[in-house]
């Protein structure tokens, strides 16, 4: 991980900081060999072609480039969680319903080759 990536994952707000670890830490178990990087200001998981950008907001974590055919399941589950093109918003109050399973599959669906 760069210092750039270590400084923004540092500044995440208390409150949030136990919701980025947890999808940071989903996105390294589906992929350990993830490639992170900032991106966009914000950090990047990337797998070959696929990258996935996480970042928090401030009320919880945005994920973005998820894939819409690949993600259906997720938002048909919760379309509460879209929010315009290509933005899921996790408050920390809503991820506490998600299961690790939903999350892990939304990430595998849009790293997965």
């Amino acid at each position: 991980m760069t210092a750039d990536v270590r400084s923004y994952i540092d500044e995440i707000p208390p409150r949030h900081r136990p919701l980025f670890d947890r999808v940071h830490r989903l996105i390294l178990n589906a992929f350990p060999r993830a490639g992170i990087s900032l991106s966009y200001g914000m950090p990047t998981y990337q797998v070959g072609e696929r990258r996935l950008h996480v970042a928090a907001w401030q009320h919880g974590i945005s994920v973005y480039g998820w894939d819409k055919g690949r993600a259906a399941h997720f938002i048909s589950r919760h379309p509460h969680l879209v929010s315009g093109k290509g933005t899921i918003r996790l408050r920390s109050e809503d991820a506490a319903s998600l299961t690790d399973d939903e999350l892990s599959d939304l990430i595998r669906g849009s790293l997965d080759a």
